[in-house]
């Protein structure tokens, strides 16, 4: 253990050197992870109990990922995105899964078995890397970021038979219908767990553990609830972080949601350094020595095919831009399938070259990613344009003053409009969905702008310091918040007006600087109060009165 730690040490020690040294170049952090877990895993000779110790470790970063991915997920947020998850996700991995596995079997004639197992793993991408830069990119509710989301979610999912797949191909007593009964009786087990604990008991328990008025035993109940969660759903056959998920989607429905995002990020970042650094440890040299000129290979066509069926999936469905962006997010592989290769690999359906080629070629995939996702708008204007009157459009933001911002384009922000225009006050809308952005330009509206108010940049170029007032309309709650924080952090001067629907986003609001909060819940409640006390009596009425 003394071993392990001292080796733990030199890694944070050259992980820092190297990501600040790569920082000056606008380098990602991750490939300074990586980079180091290569550099220490080439000097040291690891002992097998070390790299288990680290793989564990390194595990939890992706647990306390999901984690806080599920507290911006509600279930209510969850049910909006089953066309995601289930369609769009569902396609790309059963399309993706059987041409690889073709590849796999007729050009390099792998073993059936082989061939199932390589085919479906590859058709896994990376929850880690790629939720990790939209989050530092602020796009995680993007158009692209949203469908990314939902297809990681049912990769995730996927994992679960994909393992039991591997177990199977390695037993020659276990039965298809014994695993699959496992696996049902499981799933039941832990949402009926989850939902019991969700909708009687967490809230209390927070409730009881806040009154002791301590942010260590805060922050001790929160890491108690994550790691108590996963190792739950681990021990009735499902992964780590698909319980910490579900964890952080309960969580999500309480008051004390963003409280414990702030409280867990920091944990959630180290650990995922970990995780990256031990990616690095999986490269072997030798390999890379030996097999470069098929890796090459291999990591062009993968990536390559990928993008194609995702983008195939996607573009019915969707505007071939955010069908690109997917694309370009999701062609990579990812780290379950480095769980899937060392599984075949101990049950021998892969040899070990094959094991050490696949493992090479899925991190260089890796590593490639956060370059193209730093860069992602510029990459996709090298495929397809975005159009150029919304491009022109967008330019003139800046030459307003003394106008009211809507951000926003639905029911509420359509009636908002109309009261502006019926008063000939001067207004810009923001929107951030091309279709609505197109159907209002097609009705003659020319004050409506393609642009996601959640972005300070984009408030900033429309001018919002010298409004006479921004209105946020936006249904989604998450993108609610963001654009409020990025109006407040310009000053109390800027007059904004937002509508709530409960009293704790009201709370929120108010204390945030927002100077003046609609509470929906309670505005209608009144005006139904009104209704009732200000009801005329008809006849039979008094009548009846009388009697």
């Amino acid at each position: 253990m003394e071993h392990t730690l001292s080796i733990l040490i030199f890694t944070i020690a050259i992980a820092t050197v190297l990501n600040v040294l790569f920082k000056r170049f606008e380098i990602p952090t991750v490939i300074g992870y990586v980079t180091a877990g290569f550099i220490i895993s080439s000097i040291f000779h690891f002992a097998e109990e070390s790299k288990t110790f680290l793989m564990h470790l390194a595990e939890f970063g992706i647990v306390f990922l999901m984690f806080t991915i599920g507290l911006e997920f509600s279930v209510a947020h969850l049910k909006s995105m089953k066309k995601e998850v289930f369609l769009f996700g569902g396609l790309q991995v059963m399309l993706s899964g059987m041409l690889f596995t073709a590849i796999a079997y007729f050009a390099f004639e792998q073993h059936i078995r082989a061939a199932i197992v390589i085919g479906f793993a590859l058709a896994l991408s990376s929850t880690a890397i790629v939720l990790k830069i939209l989050n530092e990119n602020n796009e995680i509710h993007s158009g692209y970021g949203r469908l990314s989301l939902g297809i990681l979610l049912f990769q995730d999912l996927a994992v679960i038979p994909l393992l039991l797949m591997v177990s199977f191909f390695s037993s020659e007593t276990a039965s298809v219908g014994t695993m699959l009964l496992r696996t049902f009786g499981g799933a039941v087990v832990i949402f009926i767990v989850m939902y019991i604990l969700g909708k009687y008991l967490i809230e209390r328990f927070f409730d009881w553990i806040v009154s002791s008025e301590s942010e260590e035993i805060f922050l001790i109940a929160v890491l108690l609830g994550v790691l108590s969660a996963s190792v739950f759903a681990e021990s009735v056959g499902f992964t780590y972080s698909l319980g910490a998920f579900l964890a952080g989607m309960i969580l999500s429905e309480t008051k004390y949601r963003y409280r414990i995002e702030a409280d867990l990020i920091p944990f959630r970042d180290i650990l995922l350094g970990v995780f990256f650094v031990t990616i690095g440890m999986l490269i072997d040299w030798h390999s890379l020595v030996h097999y470069m000129h098929y890796i090459i290979a291999l990591l062009v066509a993968i990536m390559l095919l990928k993008a194609l069926v995702i983008y195939a999936v996607l573009r019915t469905w969707t505007q071939k831009r955010t069908a690109v962006k997917t694309a370009l997010a999701l062609f990579q592989v990812g780290e379950f399938a480095l769980a899937v290769f060392a599984l075949a690999r101990a049950k021998n359906i892969i040899s070990p070259e094959v094991n050490q080629v696949l493992i090479v070629t899925v991190v260089f995939s890796m590593i490639v990613t956060p370059f193209v996702l730093r860069n992602i708008k510029r990459l996709t204007n090298r495929f397809m344009q975005e159009p150029e009157s919304l491009r022109e459009r967008a330019m003139v933001g800046a030459s307003f003053s003394n106008h009211v911002i809507v951000c926003g384009y639905g029911p509420v922000g359509e009636r908002v409009v109309e009261t502006l225009r019926r008063h000939h006050l001067l207004y810009v809308i923001l929107e951030h969905d091309v279709k609505i952005v197109d159907s209002v330009l097609a009705k003659g509206e020319e004050s409506i702008f393609l642009a996601n108010a959640a972005q300070k940049m984009v408030l900033s170029h429309f001018n919002v310091e010298n409004s006479a007032a921004v209105v946020v309309t936006v249904e989604n709650e998450l993108q609610r918040r963001l654009i409020c924080e990025n109006i407040a952090s310009f000053g109390k001067q800027i007059k904004s007006v937002v509508k709530v629907n409960n009293a704790q986003e009201e709370q929120t609001y108010k204390e945030m600087g927002i100077s003046s909060v609609i509470n929906a819940r309670d505005t209608i409640a009144d005006m139904l109060s009104r209704e009732v006390l200000v009801c005329h009596i008809t006849d039979d009425d008094a009548a009846l009165n009388e009697l």
